[in-house]
């Protein structure tokens, strides 16, 4: 089970990796979306795939009475989880951003390199100073 689980993993890092390389940003989200995925997943895969019992000490005794789950994979993917949900947004809210500004969301593109006057959706909320000289 764990080598299908590295094949898994292993295949969504290229995946990701191929949509991050790409030059459209929209793929780059994506795939930096379907990385922090697999990087959860290995972790996840790294905790162990096999059934234990919780860490838990019997009244009475003063240690773990056998082999038990390991909690600390699952609290590092919970935290994971949602700073890549927070980072996800950020990119979302950039990307309008940068769409706003260059009319475009390819980064082969010459209008990428330059910025447009703000007269986009966005520009009425922003008030950016005007560059003098």
């Amino acid at each position: 089970m764990e080598a299908l689980m590295a094949l898994l993993v292993g295949l969504m890092i290229a995946a990701a990796l191929y949509l991050m390389l790409s030059g459209l940003l929209v793929r780059f989200v994506f795939g930096f979306t379907l990385m922090g995925n697999a990087i959860n997943l290995l972790i996840f895969t790294a905790g162990r795939l096999t059934y234990s019992d919780p860490p838990l000490i019997n009244p009475g005794q003063t240690i773990l009475a056998g082999q038990t789950a390991n909690a600390l994979p699952q609290a590092l993917i919970l935290t994971a989880i949602v700073i890549g949900f927070a980072m996800t947004t950020f990119l979302l809210i950039l990307l309008a951003r940068t769409f706003d500004q260059t009319r475009t969301l390819d980064a082969d593109q010459p209008p990428f390199l330059c910025e447009l006057p703000d007269t986009g959706p966005l520009a009425s909320n922003i008030n950016i100073p005007e560059k003098k000289g």
